[in-house]
């Protein structure tokens, strides 16, 4: 660059090293300078720096000026720099960085601080403003609207936005430090306070926003309980001890705002009782001194409205007024001693209110229970308990309303007896039948209707004693009775314990049992057997009534009885004589024998009368495998030894048949002969005679035949034309007949077709003319005019706006005479 000449514009500046002084100078243009061999350029031509008006840049490292703003050198002619330092430069004219000054950032535009907003500004060092000294650390706010003038000891920490306090809100604000807040009050830190003026509000450096307390709007039927959590002065000038709880109705004020020292509790509803309606209210606040009355009970009779102070609450909500019929009544309790009139009640006297009235209660009574009067039919009752005597009764067929000392009595059955009055089993056939439905109410006379042909026995425990009654009829148990459950066997073969009944079934009945047997030769068989019985009694002997229930489980037991004999019996019979003559066998070892021989019909059961009157054996299975393998191998030998002697009779009755028929067909062979021989000989008699006969007649036979012969070929052939004449005739009528026949049919084939397409064209036609007249009604008549009439106007305009008089359009493919149509045209246009 040395020996250059650098030509600078208005509003460049270089800098300029000289070597000898080792000084960098600024040159500023306009001007053309020469740099000289011991000068070099260390910064080419640059720009100033262009602050325009509102807007700002920041200087680092910047030159010192002293009092008249001018530039500080040094000895040697070097600017002075302020290092580490910076300066904010605002509107001026262009002007050049000296060597060292450096442009942080650029240049930018003043920050504009809209309204409703601030900024929160911290002082970086220690600086004085309007007389105003800052220390470092301090902050402050720069509210809007206004232009904010940034300092090099400032720094900008962050916009702060206005909250906006609406109708019906509140701001709650927290002390950061010790601050005088904008009334005037001094707050100490972590103080919090209610800010409840309408608008925006910007919080100060030192205050910081808790929330948005929104107010609670009161009416006559909603009231705010609210909670002191330390000792103020509320809003309404009462003070508040901590922990206390007050109600605000709208009787105080239409909205409230939670202060900072109150905590909502919740929002209490107002109880209202109408005149049929009453309440008591637990532990109420007395009005005048405002105390909470602990243990005491107040009554409320409405018609009438109140808010539950906080601490009270209502003993069973709302109630309504009692409200007895004539069959109705109340048992009362004194809580306490009190005058009831004119009678004096004392704690835990009990009595009743009769009907029909209504009846509100005071605090010092009690309502145990109402009652009602309970109607009773000849078949039904109750169980009665009196209190003081604890002697329990049975009430039935009358219309019972208890007294103030009786209550009823449930009576407990045991949980087998209760299933059975649900439901009673049939021991037979273990089927259950629905008796009565839904659980059973205990202190109600436990009934029991006996079905018919049946017993029951029923013990009374007081007077230690059984009586045993047959149906049909209906049991009523007394408050000491309790019903006999047997316990029965049951299924097959018989299992002790599995039916559980109360009416015992007098028969005639039928059990079925398996019994397994032996015989001499140890042959294990099972045997199913099925016994007939009933109960021989005289119903009106409870003596023999009592018989019925001294034998707990009577089908066990005469089960087990019989299978005994059986098996003794079947023990001393070999298989095959027990398989031949088991029903007898089995008959004669339970029922027995008379003098005579003869077996019994009936086995009678002296313990309780129980008689059997026939055994059926349904089935007799070997039990062992190889016996049953052995008895099926037998019957199959039976079987096949029975099949055999059928198929050899059946064979010798063939062969005797057959020895029969050929005996037959021999002697007819024999006389067949005799008849031909007989036959012979009388043939060769007539062909003796017939050789004498056509010796004689062979000529005129001959001639005979010939003429008959001739005779019969003429009219055999006049025969076949005549035949043939009718064949041909009845071909061609039929085939004339099959052509009219094709024909007609194609005739009206045709017809009909034409007969559809005509009335196919017609409804064709018909439904584009309703088509074509819906378009056309549609469109519309001007409008199908318009364009009826567009073409040729358009065509008109066209050829007017062409200036052109008359064309022809051709395509070209066709010659045209051109010299009558130019006649023509000529003449057209003379």
């Amino acid at each position: 660059m040395s020996g250059s000449v650098i030509r600078l514009k208005p509003f460049y500046y270089i800098h300029v090293l000289d070597n000898n002084a080792n000084v960098t100078t600024v040159e500023t243009g306009p001007q053309t300078f020469t740099v000289m061999d011991h000068q070099t350029v260390v910064l080419k031509e640059t720009p100033m720096i262009i602050v325009p008006p509102r807007n700002y840049c920041i200087i680092s490292n910047p030159v010192s000026r002293d009092s008249d703003r001018n530039v500080i050198t040094d000895s040697h002619g070097q600017v002075k720099l302020r290092h580490g330092d910076e300066e904010i430069r605002f509107e001026q004219d262009p002007f050049p960085l000296y060597p060292g000054e450096q442009l942080y950032g650029k240049v930018s535009p003043l920050q504009v601080v809209a309204p409703l907003t601030a900024l929160k500004l911290r002082a970086i060092r220690d600086f004085t403003e309007a007389k105003i000294s800052y220390k470092a650390g301090d902050e402050w706010l720069f509210y809007g609207p206004g232009t904010y003038f940034p300092r090099v000891e400032v720094q900008v920490v962050e916009i702060v936005r206005a909250t906006i306090i609406g109708p019906n809100q509140a701001l709650r604000l927290r002390a950061k430090k010790e601050v005088t807040d904008r009334r005037g009050v001094n707050r100490q830190t972590g103080e919090e306070w209610i800010i409840k003026d309408e608008g925006a509000y910007i919080p100060d450096v030192n205050e910081e926003i808790v929330k948005t307390e929104s107010a609670v709007i009161l009416t006559d039927k909603k009231a705010l309980q609210l909670r002191a959590t330390r000792t103020f002065i509320d809003a309404y000038g009462i003070e508040r001890k901590a922990g206390e709880e007050w109600l605000i109705t709208v009787a105080k004020a239409e909205k409230h705002i939670p202060d900072v020292y109150e905590s909502v509790v919740g929002e209490v509803s107002i109880t209202t009782l109408n005149s049929r309606q009453y309440s008591v209210v637990l532990d109420p606040v007395d009005t005048k001194t405002k105390k909470q009355q602990l243990g005491t009970r107040l009554l409320i009779k409405g018609p009438h409205s109140f808010f539950l102070q906080p601490g009270e609450r209502l003993e069973a909500g709302i109630q309504d007024v009692h409200v007895l019929d004539s069959e109705e009544a109340l048992l009362l309790r004194a809580r306490e001693g009190f005058k009831d009139g004119n009678t004096e009640r004392a704690p835990g006297d009990r009595w009743m209110i009769y009907g029909p009235g209504d009846y509100v209660p005071p605090v010092e009574v009690e309502i145990i229970e109402k009652r009602r009067a309970i109607p009773l039919d000849e078949n039904e009752g109750i169980y009665v308990r009196d209190m003081k005597t604890g002697r329990v009764r049975a009430v039935t067929g009358s219309v019972y309303m208890l007294t103030s000392y009786e209550e009823l009595w449930d009576k407990e059955l045991p949980p087998v007896v209760e299933d059975l009055l649900q439901t009673d089993a049939d021991q037979s056939s273990g089927i259950k039948h629905s008796s009565t439905s839904g659980p059973r109410v205990k202190s109600r006379l436990v009934t029991y209707r006996i079905p018919h042909n049946s017993a029951v026995q029923i013990y009374d425990y007081k007077a230690k004693k059984a009586r045993v009654t047959f149906g049909p009829d209906l049991i009523m148990l007394g408050p000491d009775e309790q019903f006999t459950v047997l316990n029965l066997s049951g299924n097959t073969p018989k299992t002790p314990k599995i039916l559980n009944v109360l009416a015992l079934l007098l028969g005639p009945r039928f059990s079925t049992d398996v019994v397994i047997v032996e015989t001499s030769d140890h042959a294990r068989l099972s045997l199913k057997l099925s016994y007939n019985w009933f109960f021989e009694i005289d119903k009106k002997n409870q003596d023999q009534a009592a018989l019925l229930f001294s034998v707990p489980d009577f089908i066990g037991d005469f089960c087990k009885a019989i299978a005994s004999r059986v098996r003794g019996s079947v023990a001393s019979q070999s298989f095959d004589h027990f398989h031949k003559y088991s029903a007898d066998l089995i008959r004669k070892a339970v029922f027995g024998a008379d003098e005579a021989g003869n077996i019994r019909n009936r086995f009678h059961f002296k313990s309780n009368n129980l008689i059997i009157t026939n055994i059926d054996i349904q089935s007799v299975e070997p039990v062992d495998q190889r016996t049953r393998d052995a008895l099926q191998k037998s019957v199959q030998l039976a079987i096949e030894i029975t099949t055999k002697s059928q198929e050899a009779t059946a064979r010798h009755e063939a062969e005797r048949r057959e020895q029969e028929a050929k005996g037959r067909l021999e002697r007819q062979k024999i006389d067949d002969e005799a008849e031909a021989e007989k036959a012979r000989k009388n043939l060769l008699s007539l062909q003796a005679a017939s050789a004498a006969v056509e010796s004689t007649g062979t000529a005129s036979a001959e001639a005979k035949a010939r003429a008959e012969a001739a005779k019969i070929e003429g009219e055999s052939n006049v025969t076949n034309a005549k035949l043939k004449a009718e064949a041909q005739s009845t071909k061609a009528s039929v085939q004339l007949k099959i052509l009219q026949n094709e024909q007609e049919t194609e005739i009206s084939h045709k017809k009909a077709w034409n007969v559809l397409e005509v009335k196919k064209a017609d409804e064709l036609a018909g439904i584009e003319a309703s088509k074509f007249k819906s378009i056309v009604d549609a469109i519309g008549a001007d409008t199908l005019k318009k364009i009826s009439q567009a073409g040729p106007e358009m065509q008109a305009k066209l050829l007017s706006g062409l200036g052109l008089k008359s064309f022809m359009i051709t395509d070209g493919n066709h010659p045209i005479n051109l010299f009558s149509t130019a006649a023509g045209l000529i003449g057209s246009s003379q």
